[in-house]
C-alpha cells in the first residue's frame, strides 16, 4: 500500500505523523498486522526528506512493514535518500512507463539499479493507447478511460491524435507478425529491461488478464522493438 495523496482535507503527505497515522489506518482496512511494501506515493517537497526517512525506518523496525519503497520520485531525492546512513533502504521504485512514456530511462532506471532498487511500472499500456482500442479517425470507445471524466484528464491528449494512432496502429501490425496481440508485444517491451521487476496491469475482464500474462517470457527480434520505438517516436 502507499501514502502521500489527500486521505481528508488536512491529512496528507509525507510527514512523521502522517507515515504513522496512514499506515496504521491502512494496516486496519487491510486487516493485517504488516504489509510486504510500503511506498511513498510522490515526492513531498514540504517535508524534511531527513523526517520522512527516519519514520519510514522507525515503521520497519517495528514490523508494520518489510520493505520500503517509492513512485515518481525525481533522481536526485533517491540519491540523498539512499546515501543517508542508519535508515532503512529502498527496494522499488514504481515509475510510469511504456513505449509512450520512457522517460524514467534517463535517470531514475540508472540511478535506482546503482543502488539495488527494482522497477514497478505502472501503466505499462500507456493508459490503454497500447491496447488498439482507439483507432484513428473513430470515435473514442464508450466507457473507456478517455470518456471518463476523471481518468481521462490523466491521459495525454497528443497520444489520441491521428498521428499517433496511425503509428500505434503499425505498431500492432508487428505484434501480429510476431503472433502477439499489441498490448503483448508491449508489456514484452518493458519486461525486457533487466531493470523492471514487474509491470502493473489493469483488467476488467478475466480474458484480459489472461491475454496481459500471457506477454511473460516472450521471445521477441530486438530490431522489431526498435522498429516500435522508432514508429512511436511522433
Amino acid at each position: 500500500t502507499k501514502l502521500y495523496f489527500p486521505m481528508t482535507d488536512t491529512d496528507r503527505g509525507l510527514s512523521a505523523a502522517q507515515i504513522e497515522k496512514q499506515l496504521d489506518a491502512s494496516l486496519k482496512r487491510l486487516k493485517t498486522d504488516y504489509v510486504d511494501l510500503y511506498q511513498c506515493h510522490r515526492y513531498d517537497k514540504d517535508t524534511p526528506l531527513e523526517e520522512t526517512m527516519a519514520a519510514l525506518t522507525r515503521a520497519v523496525q517495528a514490523g508494520k512493514t518489510r520493505h520500503i519503497g517509492f513512485s515518481e520520485w525525481p533522481a536526485d531525492k533517491i540519491e540523498q535518500a539512499v546515501a543517508m546512513s542508519g535508515v532503512a533502504k529502498f527496494v522499488s521504485s514504481q515509475p510510469q512507463y511504456s513505449l509512450l512514456w520512457r522517460s524514467p530511462e534517463a535517470d531514475v532506471f540508472p540511478v535506482s539499479a546503482a543502488h539495488g532498487i527494482s522497477q514497478i511500472v505502472w501503466s505499462p499500456l500507456g493508459q490503454g493507447v497500447l491496447t488498439g482500442k482507439y483507432r484513428p479517425g473513430a470515435p473514442l470507445p464508450e466507457g473507456s478511460r478517455a470518456t471518463d471524466s476523471a481518468m481521462g484528464a490523466f491521459l495525454p491528449r497528443q497520444w489520441l491524435k491521428p498521428a499517433m494512432l496511425e503509428a500505434v496502429a503499425k505498431v500492432g501490425e508487428i505484434a501480429n507478425d510476431t503472433g502477439m496481440t499489441l498490448a503483448q508485444f508491449s508489456l514484452a517491451w518493458i519486461l525486457r529491461r533487466p531493470e523492471v521487476a514487474s509491470a502493473i496491469i489493469g483488467a476488467t475482464r478475466p480474458e484480459q488478464v489472461a491475454e496481459n500474462t500471457a506477454a511473460s517470457g516472450k521471445a521477441v527480434d530486438p530490431a522489431l522493438f526498435a522498429e516500435a520505438e522508432r514508429l512511436l517516436a511522433v
